[in-house]
């Protein structure tokens, strides 16, 4: 089969752009592919695929092989494989590329993959060589619970999960070093930055892992301070680990004095090329009291975020808790559950979970009445309000709730605080008066103006209507209306 590689593949590349409602994703982790070699072996073709990042290697795997396949098939209809290699000249070869890849959370926030309804299976853990370790003393507080096996991947979650599952098969890479993971309380950041320890130690149990709270260290800070052990401190933390990772890390921007232990325990670790993660509920530029040395270096890698999971995946966490508590739930118990836990997974789980105590206390079936009578407290505090629909439209723009209600005036400030007041007038039974004080005290001719500019823009604007019709999803998933 003779071909031209360029040519070739970029025509593959050019079909499945066309094929596709959303080009970000292509764009993002096809684009910078290549087509290395064709090799025949027995008569039977093997494709393969040159890709700069283990990341791309994962996603372009997991999310897109079925589609390469397809439409090679279009040009070559004879067996064939395709395999996907890492090839780092790639990377030199579109700088670009490279340099989204070190902050690609806002361009991956509408990222449209499938949405997996079970847990991956990548990454299960041996739970007896784990606990071997844990004797060991290779690792420091992680939880052998929280694996990569048991955590359920969505849209929301889906890159954050893939950069950990990268880091954990490859720590210490330059891309990836640090990951810093966000996004609101009860998302599972928790979960994954704990599935890169377990997932280390049981690939190699020599390893040494830190895994603490931004609070422990502050408080053990503190505590070394006062008994004149900061040497004590500093071995702990710089020298006896060969990661470190760090959970809750907006709590730092509380003390001078735990912030500058911080700062070289964080450039220790980056200079000498050992790998840290660290999570937090906002992004680094967001922590108030944070020194711009530390938010620097913590925006050196790669930062991943982590949102609000849509009713689908929802439904399959739900389905994951109850067959690992085997607990029997019917579809209509399921759907309900997840329809009314709208702020986060751990309300999720906390909602199964009273469910669950109640029917054992008192004997009674799990069913939908069931659900409605332990619940209905619950369900009377989960209507929507002015304040869930600016969070929304704020973590969709990826700005904050108070530009919302400032008096900026820059042009995309605006259209996320007009879109804002469109949305709160539709769905909500709030007069123009209630609308403006909501945002700073603007008037009700604001409000109006508002109101009319997005009607007028969003039937001329394909994608300004796009990013309405991707909010108002959004809305439907808290309301489920």
């Amino acid at each position: 089969m003779q071909l031209d590689y360029h040519d070739f593949w970029e025509k593959v590349k050019k079909n499945l752009q066309n094929k596709s409602i959303d080009n970000r994703p292509l764009n993002l982790w096809l684009v910078p592919t290549e087509l290395l070699k064709i090799n025949d072996l027995d008569g039977s073709l093997v494709f393969e695929l040159g890709v700069p990042t283990d990341l791309h290697e994962y996603w372009i795997s997991q999310n897109f092989m079925s589609q390469i396949r397809q439409e090679i098939a279009q040009f070559y209809n004879n067996n064939f494989e395709v395999k996907i290699v890492v090839d780092p000249k790639i990377t030199q070869k579109n700088e670009e590329t490279h340099e989204s890849n070190l902050n690609l959370a806002a361009t991956f926030k509408q990222h449209q993959t499938k949405t997996y309804n079970t847990p991956t299976q990548q990454g299960v853990v041996n739970y007896k060589n784990y606990s071997d370790n844990l004797k060991q003393g290779n690792s420091d507080n992680l939880d052998p619970s929280y694996t990569f096996s048991s955590f359920v991947v969505g849209r929301n979650n889906e890159f954050a999960h893939a950069a950990c599952f990268s880091v954990a098969e490859n720590p210490a890479s330059r891309r990836y070093n640090p990951l810093f993971i966000y996004g609101p309380t009860g998302m599972g950041k928790t979960h994954l930055i704990n599935a890169v320890g377990t997932h280390i130690l049981t690939k190699s149990p020599g390893i040494k892992i830190c895994y603490v709270s931004a609070e422990r260290f502050l408080n053990e800070c503190i505590s070394s301070i006062r008994r004149s052990e900061m040497h004590k401190f500093r071995q702990k933390y710089r020298d006896q680990a060969d990661m470190l990772l760090v959970d809750d890390i907006q709590i730092l921007g509380r003390g001078e004095a735990v912030q500058e232990e911080f700062f070289h325990t964080l450039n220790e670790y980056l200079e000498s090329k050992r790998q840290v993660v660290v999570a937090s509920d906002r992004m680094p530029k967001d922590i108030k009291g944070l020194e711009d040395r530390i938010r620097t270096r913590l925006e050196w890698g790669l930062i991943a975020d982590i949102q609000m999971p849509d009713v689908e995946t929802r439904v399959a966490i739900l389905r994951y808790k109850a067959e690992e508590q085997r607990i029997r739930l019917s579809n209509e118990v399921v759907n309900y559950l997840a329809k009314i836990s709208k702020r986060s997974i751990r309300e999720l789980e906390g909602n199964l979970n009273k469910v669950r105590i109640y029917s054992d206390l008192n004997g009674d079936t799990i069913d939908l009445d069931l659900c409605k009578k332990v619940l209905a407290a619950h369900i009377e505090q989960q209507a929507l309000s002015i304040e869930d629909i600016q969070r929304i439209v704020s973590e969709h723009y990826k700005i904050r709730v108070q530009d919302l209600k400032a008096k900026s005036r820059t042009k995309p400030i605006v259209t996320a605080r007009q879109i804002t007041m469109f949305l709160i007038k539709k769905h909500l039974d709030k007069s123009l008066v209630e609308i403006g004080r909501a945002f700073g005290g603007k008037d009700h001719t604001t409000v109006i103006n508002a109101i009319k500019r997005i009607e007028s823009q969003r039937l001329k604007d394909p994608d300004l209507s796009s990013d309405i019709e991707d909010l108002e999803t959004s809305i439907h998933n808290i309301t489920g209306l």
